[in-house]
């Protein structure tokens, strides 16, 4: 069974690994409530409680679509731990009054996005609510205003942040009430400005768990196209019986897991094969050499 974690001393418990709702309606496996319902059960029997959404998913239809489906089955809800992000705003059928994509985490809008997710979902409460990127037209006081009203009122458990650096996350940490718990960050063996930028350590530092968006690079880690993956799928193919079979997909997620700010990663596939195949890869422990291995395969040479 998948662990569960906390993201922080102040935070709900979550999942170690979190199941994503991007793709939901663009998959037809998924595309209808039933077919959803069969993946959610599949995840509870694997541990996986926590679901990731955002309101801009779907263009703003994957959180209904989610409500829905959860509403077919009472208690569903109660079962897992749900995850959304507000501000991103574009253009489209949903909305087309819009004129120009833009960021909005004013503190009208962050609320008035997490009460409309509220609705939409059919809950009472968020277990976690981020803001899905930094908005460079409000200030820090103004977002926290936001933040800290829906925490008072109890509409949502927790609050983070999406795609904050590390200056962006300590200044509106500053005027938070409660401490943010988490920043969910692109996070893979093809994009590893985490353990560059700060991002990472900063986790370490505060005490939180970062959470990792697109671990497998939007497939383009799979791909023998892209000369990063091609090598890492020669050296998957070097590692694999050391680690009982293991692929390249599940080393990918064991590097993830490896690094000591503990992320969660989102896995994105809707496919139950690859859900119970992903889940494995907990229990794979990469030594030392073989993860910077993996490190070495992705750059395409040796640490500096």
């Amino acid at each position: 069974m998948i662990p569960r974690v906390f993201l922080a001393s102040n935070s709900p418990a979550f999942s170690r690994l979190v199941y994503g709702t991007w793709r939901f309606l663009d998959d037809p496996a998924t595309a209808h409530s039933d077919d959803l319902l069969k993946r959610l059960h599949a995840c509870l029997e694997l541990g996986i409680t926590t679901l990731d959404t955002a309101e801009i998913y779907g263009l703003y239809r994957v959180e209904e679509f989610i409500g829905q489906t959860l509403k077919k089955e009472p208690g569903l809800r109660e079962k897992f731990e749900i995850v959304t992000k507000s501000g991103i705003y574009v253009p489209c059928d949903f909305h087309p009054d819009r004129k120009v994509a833009h960021y909005n985490a004013t503190a009208a809008r962050i609320v008035k996005s997490a009460e409309k997710s509220l609705r939409l979902l059919g809950t009472d409460y968020l277990d976690l609510l981020l803001v899905h990127r930094p908005d460079w037209l409000t200030s820090a006081d103004e977002t926290a205003e936001g933040l800290n009203r829906l925490l008072k009122e109890g509409k949502i458990r927790s609050a983070g942040v999406s795609n904050y650096n590390v200056h962006q996350f300590d200044l509106l940490n500053s005027r938070m009430d409660q401490p943010l718990v988490t920043n969910q960050i692109e996070f893979s063996l093809l994009h590893m400005d985490p353990i560059y930028d700060g991002t990472a350590d900063q986790s370490q530092k505060l005490g939180f768990k970062p959470m990792a968006w697109s671990p497998l690079a939007k497939g383009a880690l799979m791909s023998p196209e892209n000369p990063a993956g091609a090598r890492l799928q020669k050296k998957a193919a070097e590692l694999s019986a050391k680690y009982g079979g293991a692929t390249l997909d599940q080393l990918a997620y064991a590097w993830i897991l490896a690094h000591p700010s503990q992320p969660l990663p989102i896995i994105g596939t809707n496919k139950i094969e690859r859900l119970i195949a992903t889940a494995q890869a907990m229990d794979i422990q990469l030594e030392r050499e073989d993860w910077y291995g993996l490190w070495e395969a992705a750059q395409g040479q040796s640490i500096p």
